[in-house]
């Protein structure tokens, strides 16, 4: 996903106003062994992207913030929403450098909803963790983990041990935490 970024200068309240006021919102590009730098990046563009986003995939979209001919790969750390009227105050972005590695959440996703025996007989899918934080690389980033759950019957879990991690896809949460579970009613 391309969007546009212009540097600012200073991060002064005054400057992030004038930001918000042109429709863009102010953001910081962070990356490790260099100093961060204060950006910008275009309001309507950034929800166009959103919009068109699966729900919950936002933790794992890789981003290439463009400033003249020059391209930056990153990915969201942060969002920063006004308390009352939930607009997007700040962006956190962090600088994908291949190789170096970046912790990150990647969503779960459940498969075989609509065949699970446990919710044909009345049960009801229970989530209990919405993302799984891991660290690896740039390129190996996954975009979703999926989770089969049309064989769970009421009462029956998943863990976290269920999904196949890609190699070089290390689990920073114990692969012992229950992911989901066939709830009764």
């Amino acid at each position: 996903m391309k969007l546009k970024m212009v540097k600012r200068l200073s991060s002064k309240r005054s400057e992030n106003n004038r930001i918000r006021r042109e429709g863009n919102i102010p953001a910081v590009l962070y990356s490790s062994g260099t100093a961060n730098e204060n950006i910008s990046v275009d309001g309507v563009e950034f929800a166009e992207i959103v919009r068109k986003m699966i729900p919950g995939r936002l933790s794992t979209t890789k981003f290439k913030l463009v400033e003249g001919g020059k391209e930056v790969p990153a990915i969201i750390k942060e969002i920063q929403y006004h308390p009352t009227t939930y607009q997007i105050m700040h962006l956190d972005f962090e600088r994908l450098t291949p190789g170096v590695s970046v912790t990150l959440n990647v969503p779960l996703e459940f498969s075989g909803v609509a065949e699970c025996a446990g919710i044909k007989l009345g049960g009801f899918l229970r989530t209990v963790m919405r993302h799984a934080k891991v660290i690896c690389t740039p390129e190996l980033i996954p975009d979703v983990f999926t989770i089969d759950v049309r064989e769970l019957a009421i009462g029956q879990s998943k863990r976290l041990s269920n999904i196949q991690m890609p190699k070089g896809v290390k689990p920073l949460t114990s692969l012992e935490e229950v992911a989901v579970v066939i709830a009764k009613r």
